[in-house]
């Protein structure tokens, strides 16, 4: 009997340098998108001030009467918007005031502003939650929504 021969193929050495690169490059990649994803960017307010930080001083009234609702910021942080998170049973949807009111300022609420207007609001209770601006690390504006300092009003 014949002993056959047998043939090793290698894959030469520049090929699996070119892979173990283009591996490592994969690899990289997919930890720098991975992590990017996860650092927010800073919005500051008032020199440099985190506006996260911020959230804790913003300070306004609410009141709803006779589908009348009134707004008052009573503290020293512009509140640039409001978003209305209307609750009903067990579901809820959330807009901004702007979209519900025409009246809504487009500059927002400076300290000691007061906003009034006639809105149906079809829902149990509804949460106003304060939304700031400031300026990004690009040097663009950006809303920050301040969920944590929301309102809640009961509607009768």
């Amino acid at each position: 009997m014949k002993k056959r021969k047998s043939f090793e193929r290698a894959v030469s050495p520049v090929i699996a340098t070119v892979l173990l690169v283009a591996i490592v490059i994969v690899i990289a990649l997919i930890v720098f998108f991975a992590f990017r994803g996860l650092i927010e960017e800073s919005i500051t307010k008032f020199e440099g001030t985190n506006v996260k930080l911020l959230c804790s001083e913003v300070n306004f009234e609410a009141t709803y009467y006779s589908e009348t609702l009134g707004i008052t910021n009573l503290g020293n942080i512009p509140i640039f918007e409001i978003k209305v998170k209307e609750s009903k049973g067990l579901s809820s949807t959330t807009e901004s005031l702007s979209k519900k009111s025409s009246s809504w300022p487009d500059n927002g609420l400076i300290e000691g502003d007061s906003f009034s207007d006639n809105i149906a609001f079809d829902a149990d209770k509804i949460t106003l939650i304060p939304v700031l601006i400031g300026n990004a690390d690009d040097g663009s504006l950006k809303t920050y929504v301040c969920e944590e300092n929301g309102k809640d009003v009961e509607l009768s």
